[in-house]
């Protein structure tokens, strides 16, 4: 068997919509739900290695489009942002209306 790639769950969630229903179905059966291999396989009536073949071909996808679009590392690198403006606001007395507007940002994004 072959370790589990945390990220990919991540990735999941920001493109699963755009794999085939086939291979979102196993990634989800496999990060999301925690299921084997050999229950994937039935569930889906195939084998176990074509279980693993569709979800070794469906993570090479996900980080192919994260490779392009960088969606999920900006989306990422624009929560550690938010966070940070108010940690800084929070720290040097910033009036409530600027804070308030990050925390709708902090909201909107995660």
């Amino acid at each position: 068997m072959f370790e589990k790639n945390l990220n990919i769950g991540y990735l999941l969630d920001f493109y699963g919509d755009v794999l085939s229903e086939r291979r979102r179905d196993a990634l989800d059966f496999y990060y999301n739900d925690d299921m084997s291999l050999s229950e994937i396989a039935e569930e889906m009536g195939i084998s176990r290695q074509g279980v693993r073949d569709l979800i070794k071909k469906a993570e090479e996808e996900l980080f192919f489009y994260e490779e392009k679009l960088g969606l999920a590392k900006k989306f990422s690198d624009a929560q550690g942002h938010a966070k940070r403006a108010l940690e800084l606001c929070e720290e040097n007395g910033i009036p409530g209306e600027i804070k308030d507007e990050i925390r709708l940002l902090l909201e909107s994004v995660g």
